[in-house]
């Protein structure tokens, strides 16, 4: 069983915490993406990463200085969005750093798929940028099926805790003899279960703790989640989407 999700557009260098494991497979991609990127103006990147003057001119210094095989942090503590932060993985012990480098890939548009003791460089390049490289329209077409392959075990199991942006790119290849289980954290309310994307980050983060705790092996040891109040509903969910609805603090005393 392989699981995924989603990187962060923060990021930070945090070599020390404890040592990168080897290079992204990727590393050639990345290295083609970041060239691409060099190439652009002032106004062609920030244009590309839709963000304000700060965080463009941060990242083209960035893409302008960038090595990729030096100064490197462990993908899994190089990202600070709100789901690292509640996965929580600085104190991970040694056996939860073992099942997520063994379970877990993390889906990137710059460097394809990363398992988490990879070591790679602070960057920016969200998934759905309009990068036009190598005669694709886009990065789903620059990564075509090479991610799907990538975090595809030889059980054929994979569990989805990456958002839309990020799980296209793998969902889009499936094939039929895989399983394919996508968590979704929500809210019934109105007859639909609801999810937001804060509370969904912070439960993913979550979930990918529990698993490292408990050294989940198929998608069945997931029903138990019952972190930030989330159950899993029986009832809601199909073997395709495993559905956890947030229990209120009323019900719960009942």
């Amino acid at each position: 069983m392989k699981v995924i999700i989603s990187p962060a557009k923060k990021m930070n260098v945090e070599p020390e915490l404890y040592p990168y494991r080897e290079v992204p497979q990727f590393l050639a991609e990345a290295s083609e993406l970041a060239e691409w990127i060099r190439a652009l103006t002032y106004e062609e990147a920030k244009e590309l990463w839709k963000c304000n003057d700060a965080i463009a001119r941060q990242n083209y210094e960035r893409f302008q200085k960038m090595n990729l095989e030096k100064n490197l942090t462990p993908a899994i503590l190089a990202y600070e969005g709100i789901q690292y932060q509640y996965m929580a993985p600085s104190v991970f012990e040694d056996r939860e750093i073992a099942y997520i480098q063994e379970h877990l890939y993390i889906l990137s548009g710059f460097y394809g798929a990363l398992k988490p003791l990879d070591g790679i460089v602070p960057y920016r390049l969200e998934m759905q940028a309009k990068a036009a490289v190598a005669g694709t329209k886009d990065l789903y077409g620059f990564w075509g099926d090479r991610l799907y392959r990538a975090v595809r075990g030889e059980d054929g199991v994979i569990v989805n805790l990456a958002s839309k942006e990020y799980s296209r790119c793998v969902e889009k290849y499936l094939q039929p003899e895989d399983r394919y289980v996508t968590c979704v954290f929500g809210e019934f309310a109105d007859g639909k279960v609801r999810q937001k994307a804060t509370l969904a980050k912070m439960a993913r983060g979550e979930m990918v703790r529990y698993m490292a705790q408990t050294g989940a092996r198929e998608p069945e040891d997931l029903k138990g989640f019952d972190h930030l109040r989330y159950r899993f509903s029986e009832e809601h969910s199909t073997p395709e989407n495993y559905v956890f609805l947030k229990i209120n603090e009323e019900k719960e005393r009942e």
